[in-house]
């Protein structure tokens, strides 16, 4: 029985028990699977992007080895290497004493358009965005196309007929003529207004309501410390709108006192064309280095409150 039973058992062992040895079974390749946090790579998506920063980070590259040459240095060496005489605080100095000092004067203008300007565009962003996401009223619709409608219109169409209603009012050439205008931002209440509607719980307020709390100290103690993204998001954009504005201040403004910085650059740089102006091309590019500065600071300071506002209402729970 043992003799004709072992051939069979021993035909029923697979190959790697008949050999002896152990032999791997091969797996096959299955695809990778990409995760939220680790995305496909696209050589493609790579190039636009390395693009884009050079498109960006060049212009600026430019801008501060420039500013750091004399109005010789600029014409006798290449624009992205510096010159032999390193000359950037030398032209800070000159810049802020220029002409009596018109650049510190036109540094005050700019301030004072965008703290009134874009600091009461915000804050009638705010009320408004508010009190068109949690209060019902009739007319509420016609209030959302119109200010679809603004936001689709660019500034500089509205400028001549802005221009003509304020010379008949008598305020061309004075600091309201850029203030008034840059209180109203279609987009910054567009944007609070979305804001508003997913960052502030109607529970939350009809809580407040209950405990005895009136709409004022509901807006200010519930519902700001709520709007505090939105609000530091829709402060960036007017204050970068304000701060670059050129064409309106063009068209309002003569006396030079008056000037944003934009206008005043302009106007340093517009010299060389003038039959004997001075040519000053080293102060208008340490000019444009000091303005930007100051957006700078400010985007690297507010940036996580910037980032989180745009952010707020892109994921349901």
């Amino acid at each position: 029985m043992s003799s004709t039973s072992s051939p069979v058992t021993t035909a029923s062992q697979p190959p790697s028990a008949q050999s002896g040895g152990s032999t791997h079974t091969p797996r096959l390749r299955t695809r990778r699977k990409h995760t939220p946090g680790r995305p496909k790579r696209s050589v493609l998506l790579t190039v636009l992007t390395g693009l884009i920063m050079l498109y960006t980070v060049v212009p600026l590259v430019w801008l501060v080895i420039s500013a750091t040459k004399t109005q010789e240095g600029l014409a006798d060496s290449s624009g992205l290497w510096f010159s032999h005489k390193f000359a950037l605080w030398e032209n800070i100095h000159d810049t802020f004493t220029y002409h009596d000092g018109i650049f510190v004067r036109w540094l005050l203008n700019t301030l004072l358009y965008v703290v009134l300007g874009a600091g009461g565009a915000t804050l009638l962003a705010i009320l408004g965005g508010y009190a068109l996401a949690k209060f019902s009223f009739p007319g509420k619709r016609a209030v959302f196309a119109v200010v679809i409608g603004a936001v689709a219109v660019p500034g500089t169409a509205l400028a001549v007929p802005t221009f003509l209603m304020f010379s008949k009012m008598g305020l061309t050439d004075t600091p309201w003529a850029v203030i008034i205008p840059s209180l109203v931002s279609p987009f910054g209440l567009y944007l609070m207004w979305v804001f508003a509607t997913e960052a502030i719980p109607t529970e939350l307020m009809e809580a407040a309501r209950i405990d005895g709390a009136g709409e004022i100290r509901t807006f200010f103690q519930v519902a700001m410390p709520l709007l505090a993204p939105g609000t530091v998001t829709v402060l960036l954009f007017t204050t970068v709108a304000t701060w670059n504005n050129y064409f309106l201040p063009l068209i309002m403004l003569k006396d030079p006192n008056w000037y944003p910085l934009t206008l005043g650059l302009d106007a340093w740089n517009s010299q060389a064309q003038t039959i004997g102006g001075d040519v000053i091309f080293n102060l208008v590019i340490t000019g444009s280095l000091l303005t930007i500065v100051p957006l700078i600071a400010a985007f690297l300071l507010l940036q996580k409150y910037w980032q989180s506002g745009l952010a707020a209402g892109s994921v349901k729970e």
